[in-house]
């Protein structure tokens, strides 16, 4: 059964990005997409394989999902409906994008405060692993706030429905800290998340000279830090991130003092 639950997580973190590949890039053959995603623990004939049962020799369609779920797979409820989001550290939400670099993929985990726009964690990695993606930016995304001693205990971690957001080590760690978890069945129901990869990849990667690993790392590193402390946004009275939080919590300490 371990075995089996393993299987369905590798072959879901697959498909999310597959479906992610399709959306830039709506005629490129599975065999292109096999070698710039490069999945490990999967061959490229059963890559082709489960693609073609999910139905991604055709155009694809919102319902997909329906095609990778299964008794195993982990679904969470999507607890933003109906939620008014109106404090820092209440809902974070998480997205992986893909950076294409010499002709491959390299992959990127975000994780915003949904009240304040701040990004919270982030990690750059070489592959779709979960150890690569989701655990280490939640990991930062957690000491961040510890280091400034705010409490996340209920906080709500809102995601897709990538195997990287159910993987059992994951979980652990949201569980060690009582986060509770969300998920989403269409990306529109992601959208500060989504949208942080456009920001972040359209306006700050995509202008600068990365020729490797390790320097598309140090720009996702110093993008995130000019996003978090520079960038005015329209929904946060034309103040940084960054500057907003601080303010934010600034002034709810004074009231309570």
């Amino acid at each position: 059964m371990d075995r089996y639950l393993q299987e369905r997580s590798i072959e879901e973190q697959i498909l999310m990005f597959v479906y992610r590949v399709r959306e830039d890039h709506p005629t490129m053959g599975l065999r292109d997409i096999y070698f710039k995603i490069t999945p490990i623990g999967m061959g490229r004939d059963r890559f082709e394989i489960l693609c073609k049962q999910s139905g991604f020799m055709v155009e694809r369609t919102h319902n997909w999902r329906r095609t990778t779920d299964s008794s195993g797979v982990i679904r969470f409820d999507n607890l933003l409906i109906g939620l008014v989001v109106n404090k820092p550290n209440q809902v974070w939400q998480s997205d992986i994008t893909y950076f294409e670099l010499n002709e491959r993929f390299y992959y990127i985990t975000f994780i915003i405060d949904a009240f304040t726009r701040v990004i919270v964690g982030h990690a750059v990695s070489q592959r779709l692993k979960t150890e690569q993606t989701t655990l280490p930016a939640l990991r930062k995304a957690i000491k961040s706030r510890i280091d400034l001693n705010l409490n996340i205990h209920a906080l709500i971690f809102h995601s897709d429905g990538g195997g990287q957001y159910y993987d059992k080590d994951f979980l652990l760690l949201t569980k060690k800290h009582k986060i509770i978890n969300s998920m989403c069945q269409y990306p529109w129901e992601n959208g500060k998340a989504e949208r942080i990869n456009g920001i972040i990849k359209n306006n700050y990667l995509k202008h600068r000279s990365i020729h490797s690993f390790e320097q598309l790392q140090t720009e996702v590193d110093r993008s995130v830090l000019l996003y978090n402390t520079e960038k005015p946004h329209s929904k946060l009275q034309r103040k940084s991130p960054n500057q907003f939080e601080k303010e934010y919590l600034c002034m709810n300490n004074c009231m309570e003092t």
